[in-house]
Order: structure tokens, then sequence, then C-alpha cells
């Protein structure tokens, strides 16, 4: 059955524009960028990771961890996320930044930008968007722990390769880049590590003590509400980082919006067909779908200001990334339960 969905889902896509303007607007008028800048620990947001911990929580508790170890005893569907989210995502980010930005509008800075943001793979905003569009919530925790352990072992190998030896290979110039395991650790264990434990904790213990039917209709439906405040929060803070820059500059956001917009259409379109090639299940191929479309904004963010600094190019690029993927993959949710009703029978 296609869940009906509740006021504040059904006009999401507005509450997210009205967050975006009125992020740009406060950023544009007030400049309150640099002092949520100061309120940094080392590259790490704290407002923002605030708004993301506590916008995964609610989904990440309604997990039924006891059941899932059905996702890692289906190869087929984690053989598929693999090659989506570490072959295709990345040489797909890759041909779309140096066409775009290295050569229709040479933009050294921001194509290396873009690079690393497609390389990182989405490990946290993706349990909301799965969460919205009704996937299978226990294949979408399975999917991050599983892209979790990847992206410690293969992000700096990947940037090595991407970044620095692949673009001369087509007359660009590379970029050496040195980035250590504990900086994806890191990113690894604040957007997953904490929601994902939390979300654990809270349902084996209060299934314990309040039983499941209090924990599934009495707890659940009062913290859900919790997602979508966080979400629009955290909009709130991003685009009024760089409320100024989308006003003065907005030509370069836009050519920086171009490749995104495209990768994040090709990589979800091509990722639902593959899905529906092995599974008959709407949840679980739009599990799969997200997890290969959506990107680790905060990892990249947190690598370029590391490597190039708060003012470089490529953690400009890095920023407008989430400010473009939030939107579109809104309009994705929508596309997703368009989907469902047009190709999976109503059960």
């Amino acid at each position: 059955m296609v869940k009906r969905l509740s006021f504040l889902d059904r006009f999401l896509t507005i509450w997210i524009f009205l967050a975006m303007a009125v992020g740009v607007l406060f950023g544009w008028k007030t400049g309150v960028g640099d002092f949520i800048n100061s309120l940094s620990v080392g590259t790490t947001s704290i407002p923002i990771a605030i708004g993301l911990i506590l916008m995964m929580y609610p989904p990440l508790a309604k997990v039924r961890y006891e059941e899932m170890g059905r996702v890692f005893r289906d190869w087929k569907v984690l053989g598929l996320s693999l090659i989506q989210n570490w072959v295709i995502g990345p040489i797909l980010m890759f041909f779309l930044a140096i066409l775009f930005l290295g050569f229709l509008w040479p933009m050294p800075e921001y194509m290396i930008g873009l690079i690393m943001i497609g390389l990182a793979r989405c490990i946290a905003m993706v349990i909301v968007w799965c969460d919205l569009a009704g996937a299978d919530s226990e294949y979408s925790a399975g999917l991050v722990a599983f892209n979790s352990v990847f992206q410690l072992v293969f992000y700096s190998v990947y940037a090595y390769i991407f970044v620095t030896v692949l673009p001369p290979k087509f007359g660009l110039e590379g970029t050496a880049v040195h980035i250590t395991i504990w900086q994806v650790a890191q990113s690894v264990f604040i957007y997953m590590g904490i929601p994902f434990f939390a979300g654990m904790l809270t349902r084996f213990i209060f299934l314990k003590t309040k039983g499941r039917e209090w924990y599934e209709k009495k707890f659940i439906p009062r913290t859900s509400p919790v997602t979508l405040a966080a979400l629009i929060f955290t909009i709130i803070v991003m685009f009024s980082l760089k409320g100024e820059m989308i006003v003065q500059i907005p030509l370069d956001v836009l050519k920086i919006a171009v490749p995104l917009v495209l990768y994040f259409a090709v990589m979800f379109l091509v990722s639902f067909y593959l899905g529906r090639k092995v599974s008959n299940s709407y949840p679980k191929v739009a599990a799969i779908a997200f997890h290969a479309s959506g990107n680790n904004f905060e990892l990249a963010i947190a690598v370029c200001v590391a490597i190039w600094g708060i003012n470089s190019g490529q953690a400009f690029a890095a920023v407008i990334g989430p400010l473009v993927e939030v939107p579109a993959l809104i309009g994705l949710v929508n596309v997703a339960l368009y989907f469902q009703k047009k190709y999976f029978a109503r059960v």
C-alpha cells in the first residue's frame, strides 16, 4: 500500500525552497556566514553537524536492526550498489566536471571541487531521502554501513587517481592530494556513527522496556517530525553560509550547478532502472537508487577546506554541492513516488 503523505510532507518541496530563500536572504543581508563559520571545530561545522544528526536520528530509530541480516545476504543488491557507487558514480562525475568546468567553462578549482564531491558517497542525508520516498529502511541502513567501510578504505586512493593522475591524461592540470584516513573516519563517525548508534540503542532499549507496540505506534510518530524540522534548519544554515556569494557571483553557482543536476538525474534514473532489474520491490529499488545518487558533501567540504583552504574555489564548489543536491533530491523523491504508482503494483 502506498502511504498517504502528511500535510507537512506533501508540501515539503515548498518548505525546502522557502528555507533556501530565507537562508540566502539572511546570509546576504546580515553576513551571518562568518559567525556560523566561527562555530566550527576544525573543519566540522557544529550547527550543520547538529542539524544532520537530529535529521537522521528518527529514520535510523525506525530501522529493524534485528532484521538487517537479510540485507548483507543479498549479494545482488550489494554488488549492484558497489558498482554504482564506486565505479559509475565517480567516473560520471569526473567526466561531467572536466567537460563543463575543464573545457566548456575553464575553472580548474571548481572542477576539482566537483570531482571531490563525486568521490564522496552519501552516508548521511540519503537516510532522509529514503525515508521520504518510502524506501526499505533496513536496506538503507545496511547500504550506509557498506559504503562507509568502502569510503574509509578507498576515498584517499580515489582522490589520488581522479584528481592527481587522470586530469593530465586529458590535457588538464592535476593536483596533489594528501588525505589521511583520520579525516575520512572523522566524517564517517560524526555524520553516520553518532545517529546510527543512537537509533540502534534507542530501539533496543525501548523494545525491551516498553514493548514493540508502544515503540512503533507512539514513540516513532512523535519523533518523526524532528526530521523535517532539522532538515529545514540545516538548509537555512547551509544557504546562509554562502548567501552573499550566491548573490554576488550567481553565474559561478549556475556553472557548478549544471553538471551537478545532470549527475543527480542520470545517476538516479540509471540506478533505478538497474535496481528494477534485480528486484521487483519498490522499497528496495528506491533504496538502491537514492544511495547511488547522493553524495557525502560533509566529507567533500571538510577535505577541500583542509587541503585548499576555506576561501578556495575547491571549497566553494564543495559547499555549492549540497545547495544543489537538496532541491534536486527532493525532486527525485517525487519522481520515485511517481514511479512507485506507475510501475509497481499496489500491495
